[in-house]
């Protein structure tokens, strides 16, 4: 075997190796974690920074290592054919192609590639100066090329890509919760809690407040002896208190400042003037985001907001602890009056009352019942039926068959909802 034929084979090794190392190059950079990068170049390593830069010019990137790797695969390819056509004359053309096949599909794609993506991080972090240094120096050729592409696609009328195309963060984020959820990395706690705390800007206070039929209030013309006694007996520590009409909001009892006034009264209820210590009431609209109004809450110092539709009128009331329970769950304390909205039957069905939220649901039993059109079971049923149910109808939707119990004038107020099996949906009124 002749000098000539062992430096063609040694050429032909070399690169072999180089277009490994730009397969394995874009593999694990495109699937280097980018949270975990960022830790690190915000913990100062250069690599990482180098890292982000590249990827902040990922068509530049892919287009030197692109160009790099076709380059040394022609290369290795011609020489390949040179040297068994050398060997075994015009039919080595075959043979070069079916050597060169398997030699560039198993040690240059497949095997670096393998490796980079099960070591996507650390492999980004050695290759990244190299690629670097291969990018700068290969960049007059990749900016033509991007600009003959960027003009072949316009004149096919593909327009650039905006700032709009890009993924939404805020999807991405819910992509990797459900990815880690179905991958059993993450806990079903932790993967609500991110979620909901995602979906702030897109709940609106109505759809966790208290409804104005289930609001806890005073009537501030009762007499002083039987206002505070029924102040203290409430599991509330902030009451509303009307007067004329339970509409009329006239302002905010603290249990704090009831106790304090009590005791400057000598513990005397009928010495005490409930409207002296009320704090003023604050409305907020229907329609404001449950992450505004966590922010609103923060800056005003306060816990406690009357809902009001766009006409002013009452809705419900909206607290502190209910934003903080759309994240973390029902949070319950000694003095908090248990209410079983569900009940579980023996066959698997569920009891509810129609004002349950189909979020709690949702979360509680992991389903994926619609919550856009309507924020409670009842609401849901009534929006699909596109009527007011009577009491023993049953409605099949959404994967669910719902069965009517109990209605009062015009409300629903508990429904039997049973999973449907696996098939075709159907909607049954």
């Amino acid at each position: 075997m002749g000098t000539a034929m062992l430096l063609t084979m040694a050429a032909i090794g070399l690169l072999l190796c180089l277009s490994a190392f730009f397969s394995g190059s874009e593999t694990a950079l495109t699937a280097a974690s980018r949270p975990r990068l960022h830790q690190l170049e915000s913990d100062g390593n250069r690599r990482a920074e180098l890292v982000g830069r590249l990827l902040m010019e990922k068509e530049r990137l892919i287009g030197a290592i692109l160009l790099g790797n076709n380059a040394v695969n022609i290369l290795a390819s011609s020489l390949a054919t040179y040297l068994f056509v050398g060997i075994v004359g015009d039919s080595g053309v075959i043979y070069a192609t079916l050597v060169m096949t398997v030699m560039v599909f198993i040690f240059a794609e497949v095997l670096p590639k393998t490796f980079a993506i099960r070591n996507a991080d650390k492999t980004a972090l050695a290759v990244a100066p190299a690629i670097r240094g291969l990018t700068a120096l290969l960049s007059p050729i990749t900016l033509a090329v991007q600009t003959i592409v960027g003009g072949t696609l316009r004149l096919l009328g593909v327009q650039p890509a905006g700032a709009s195309d890009f993924l939404d963060v805020s999807n991405e984020l819910r992509g990797a919760i459900d990815l880690h959820a179905r991958e059993g990395t993450m806990r079903k706690h932790y993967r609500d809690m991110l979620r909901s705390i995602l979906d702030l800007s897109e709940v609106h206070v109505d759809e966790v407040m208290v409804h104005r039929s289930n609001m806890a209030t005073l009537d501030v013309d009762q007499p002083p002896a039987k206002l505070v006694d029924a102040a203290l007996s409430s599991p509330f520590t902030r009451l509303p208190v009307w007067r004329d009409d339970p509409d009329n909001i006239i302002g905010i009892l603290h249990a704090k400042d009831l106790l304090r006034a009590l005791s400057e009264a000598g513990s005397d209820p009928e010495r005490v003037d409930i409207s002296t210590i009320l704090t003023e009431p604050w409305f907020v609209p229907d329609a404001t985001s449950l992450a505004d109004q966590l922010h609103a809450f923060r800056m005003r110092r306060a816990h406690v907001a009357l809902v009001v539709d766009e006409y002013g009128a009452l809705m419900g009331l909206v607290t502190l602890e209910d934003i903080i329970e759309e994240i973390v769950g029902d949070i319950s304390d000694e003095h908090d009056i248990p209410v079983r909205g569900v009940t579980i039957e023996a066959d698997g069905s569920c009891v509810v009352e129609g004002t349950v939220t189909i979020r709690d649901l949702n979360r509680r039993f992991d389903w994926r019942l619609p919550d856009e059109e309507a924020a409670t079971i009842a609401g849901l049923v009534i929006h699909e039926a596109q009527r007011i149910p009577e009491v023993g109808e049953t409605f099949d939707f959404h994967g669910f068959q719902f069965h009517v119990l109990a209605r009062q004038r015009n409300r629903v107020t508990s429904l039997r909802v049973k999973q449907l099996p696996p098939g075709p949906e159907t909607d049954n009124y």
